[in-house]
């Protein structure tokens, strides 16, 4: 009985342990309550403890009965000459002897991309990876690292085929090297568009769907240039780490210090602008891709893989048949990656069979009498009635925290830790982000029973919530909650497999005729996605929940009356 384990000690701090054709995966952020589990300070690392200890635990094995271990290599400086060694040797002293003795390190853009590609169905698929940075390029080069990175990928190998590089240019004290790291282009611009707090990269997205791109479009192009062979040059300093340098548009100077002294209008044109031309630039690494490999698959991964919309375009205009994008592409994926790398490519292991859902982690626990709150009463023991409850109150746009089954792997809540409510109204989104905290542009996902998302969308969606689709101009008005402005959806596609979720779809949609919920994540403003009862319990009340579903007991809120007599009369129960 194999076992692997993968591991990402860096931002984004998780664990993954592949053993008899099985996934265990969880995050560090869910135990250690600090989202993305940054280090106190820049460049420290971190071990995956908790996670690590419960993947074992979940397996029923010791350390001593893994046999492989990988991690993803991400130092941005390594020493000369002996750097990949002195890496391993580093991370190899933060874990248990029998571990640290196994590791071994990849790429951090080939874990991205295998985090996909392995768990893809593709047999022939082209790669593509684009971050803030990822690996070391050499020590011989310098300061350079993974940006872009295409792949030619085969069950057999791996084949880096494309690789963005550093432009050297003269300098006051000699060579300088130019990054063009798209992934750095779109936050430091979402950092002068958006207040520190409100997760930039993202809202930046949201917020584009309202703005104008021809305002500052043009500008913003001079920034970005497109070349042959899918090349892109980012002008100093907007593709690298800078956050100080102003960016003179409009007769604007704009920083991350006066972004609440522009107009939210101008704001929404610059957000639409960049929106477009990073889309365009992905695009274009995409296309040669194609020309390059002839795949008729693209896998994608990497930070830059979490903006929807560009996910969207992609699949619309990359010149690939079919693009799947990784379920965690988020650092925390490498691990996965890694673990797969090990699994498949190190023990010539069959790959795993192809996920519909991503609840690779632990479960939450049971709701223990001590765990009741005031305002809050408890419906237990509902067994088979919990979904035909919950539907119920659903369909009275009541809003209710959803905490089922194994806990989800990666940013986006599935099904697992929700929250979740009617998509009919564009008043309750306005609720949800108020209670969330978030900015009120903001839009909240579908959960979509899968055999009906073409009926309601454009395009499928898929089952991770990784990709816009558009909304059938006829259905929008029925969805207002779930519809952005710009008549998209971030489109999650629940397949008749899902645990968490499938069967409170389907009674919704017996009851209303809609075969769709909000699902949005559960957690309280900047705290990961939460993990065990304990935590849900006060993150209800905090958030003034309707509702909260525990396994098969239903909290309810003293000014909800109890939705179990219409659900009866419903279902024809006596």
């Amino acid at each position: 009985m194999p076992a692997v384990l993968g591991l990402n000690f860096h931002h984004d701090t998780s664990a993954a342990l592949v053993i008899d054709g099985r996934l265990y995966a969880a995050e560090e952020e869910r135990w250690s309550g600090i989202k993305h589990n940054h280090p106190n300070r820049k460049g420290t690392l971190t071990a995956p403890t908790r996670g690590l200890q419960w993947c074992l635990e979940a397996a029923g094995i010791e350390p001593q009965d893994v046999d492989a271990v990988w991690a993803a290599s991400m130092r941005p400086n390594p020493a000369a000459g002996w750097w990949l060694a002195e890496e391993r040797d580093e991370l190899a002293a933060l874990l248990p002897a029998p571990l640290g003795e196994h590791l071994r390190l990849l790429s951090h853009h080939t874990a991205h991309v295998l985090s996909g590609y392995l768990l893809s169905e593709h047999e022939h698929a082209a790669g593509l990876v684009i971050d803030a940075g990822g690996s070391s390029l050499g020590s011989d080069f310098g300061p350079g690292r993974e940006r872009i990175t295409g792949y030619d990928l085969r069950p057999d190998h791996i084949d880096r085929l494309h690789q963005g590089m550093p432009t050297v240019v003269p300098g006051p004290a000699g060579p300088r090297r130019i990054h063009s790291s798209l992934g750095h282009f779109y936050r430091n611009l979402a950092r002068r568009v958006i207040p520190p707090g409100d997760e930039p990269e993202g809202s930046m997205m949201a917020l584009a769907a309202f703005g104008d791109p021809q305002r500052y479009g043009a500008q913003v192009r001079e920034l970005v240039r497109l070349g042959d062979d899918g090349e892109v040059r980012i002008d100093h300093p907007w593709g690298s780490a800078d956050s100080a340098t102003p960016l003179l548009l409009g007769g604007r100077a704009w920083t991350a210090d006066n972004v609440t002294e522009q107009p939210e209008d101008v704001q929404a044109d610059l957000a639409a602008a960049v929106q477009e031309v990073f889309a365009e630039s992905v695009v274009h690494i995409a296309r040669h891709l194609q020309r390059l490999t002839g795949a008729s698959a693209l896998v994608f991964s990497g930070g830059c893989a979490l903006n929807s919309h560009l996910n969207g375009q992609l699949a619309a205009d990359s010149g690939f048949d079919t693009l799947f994008v990784a379920p965690a592409p988020h650092d925390a994926g490498t691990a996965v990656g890694t673990a797969l790398y090990g699994w498949h490519y190190q023990l010539g292991q069959e790959r795993l069979p192809v996920p519909t859902d991503a609840a690779w982690g632990p479960c939450p626990g049971t709701l223990s009498a001590g765990a009741m709150t005031s305002g809050y009463r408890a419906l237990t023991g509902l067994g088979a009635k919990l979904a035909p409850t919950v539907a119920a109150l659903l369909a009275e746009h009541r809003i209710v925290g959803w905490v089922q089954g194994p806990l989800e792997f990666g940013p986006r809540a599935l099904g697992h830790r929700s929250i979740l409510a009617h998509p009919g109204h564009a008043a309750t989104r306005d609720r949800l982000n108020a209670i969330k905290q978030r900015a009120a542009y903001r839009p909240f996902a579908p959960a979509v029973l899968a055999e009906h998302a073409t009926q309601w969308f454009m395009s499928e969606g898929d089952p991770f919530m990784n990709r816009v689709a558009r909304v059938r101009q006829c259905r929008a008005d029925r969805i207002a909650a779930v519809t952005h402005h710009d008549g998209t959806a971030r489109v999650q596609a629940v397949a008749d497999n899902h645990q968490g979720l499938r069967e409170l779809l389907e009674q919704f949609h017996e009851r209303t005729d809609l075969p769709l919920l909000l699902n949005t994540s559960f957690n309280r403003k900047g705290t990961p996605i939460l993990r065990t009862v304990e935590d849900a319990v006060p993150a209800a009340v905090d958030l003034g929940l309707d509702a909260l579903a525990v396994g098969d007991t239903l909290l309810l809120a003293d000014h909800v009356p109890d939705p179990r007599v219409q659900a009866r009369s419903f279902v024809g129960e006596g």
